[in-house]
């Protein structure tokens, strides 16, 4: 079973983030332009919550706000589920399902290391399996 320093060796460990003061149509852009569904919420380099298109959908737009300009600390999840570099990938499913998130931070000493979203460990997962029945199947020939 890989463990998420593997997953983000494979996909890169860069980090998107925003300012905590950034309005919610900066995040919208900047999720829009990178291709994400979520940003880091930092003050002074360090993070302190996480924004999704969840929070744009259910605090933005559901309420009537307008995100030219609320800032994005008024709409972001402040109780953020981290994951670390040294756990598996089902122990980040677990994490994922039972804390119903979609992004996971990695955080290790207290630093942001990167960040894996469902997508990227049931792609991991689907890899694994699809390799294991490889050599299943290679076993079955040369037998």
């Amino acid at each position: 079973m890989k463990t998420i320093r593997q997953v983000l060796e494979s996909k890169g460990s860069d980090v998107i983030t925003i300012r905590a003061a950034g309005t919610v149509y900066e995040a919208l852009e900047l999720m829009a332009a990178s291709n994400v569904g979520a940003l880091i919420v930092v003050e002074e380099d360090r993070m302190v919550g996480i924004v999704s298109e969840r929070d744009y959908a259910r605090k933005v737009i559901l309420q009537g706000a307008s995100s030219l300009k609320l800032q994005v600390r008024s709409i972001m999840s402040k109780d953020v589920c981290c994951a670390t570099s040294k756990m598996t990938i089902d122990e980040c499913m677990n994490l994922i399902t039972e804390n119903r998130c979609r992004h996971l931070p990695v955080i290790d000493e207290d630093r942001l290391v990167g960040v894996v979203s469902i997508g990227d460990l049931v792609k991991t997962t689907l890899e694994e399996k699809e390799q294991l029945i490889k050599q299943l199947e290679n076993y079955i020939k040369a037998g």
